[in-house]
């Protein structure tokens, strides 16, 4: 076991893990963050993307001890005041799209629009098939997730 200082949401937080535990569980097991699900274990299905400073990743391949100084983002960090009703712009372009059905799929799929639209604020449908390729929705809600991400692009640039 070693410890391990990370940045999860703007909260540091010391953990103990064994250097080769994916983050996926310390986020779940030892954070209580569960919003990042599991899906596959073998970064297929998108399930488990959170951000590594910006950047989307699968937790359930990512060691602990890869993490370093990366600042972690996960589905419970992205809301700007979900308290008070003030979501971000993807994650109420989703709600506006009604696009989830099950939901087990959408925090990782909402973690991989937000990165998408951080890099390309206007993606064409082909940049939107290729930023989400390998988020897998068993309910097939693509067409309203292609929607919402193009929703929540106009919203952003108003």
């Amino acid at each position: 076991m070693a410890s391990f200082t990370i940045n999860v949401n703007n909260q540091v937080s010391t953990v103990t893990a064994e250097p080769d535990t994916p983050l996926l569980w310390v986020l779940r097991d030892e954070l209580d963050l569960t919003g990042t699900k599991f899906g596959c274990g073998i970064a297929l299905c998108g399930t488990c993307t959170v951000h590594l400073d910006g950047n989307p990743v699968r937790s359930c391949i990512t060691p602990i001890s890869s993490v370093g100084n990366k600042k972690i983002t996960t589905i419970e960090g992205i809301a700007s005041d979900e308290a008070n009703g003030k979501f971000h712009a993807v994650q109420q372009a989703w709600i506006d799209e009604n696009v989830p059905q099950c939901g087990f799929c959408q925090g990782g799929q909402i973690m991989s629009a937000i990165a998408l639209l951080d890099k390309n604020p206007n993606p064409s449908d082909s940049d939107i098939d290729t930023a989400m390729e390998g988020n897998i929705c068993r309910c097939g809600t693509y067409e309203r997730i292609r929607k919402a991400i193009k929703r929540a692009a106009k919203a952003e640039t108003k």
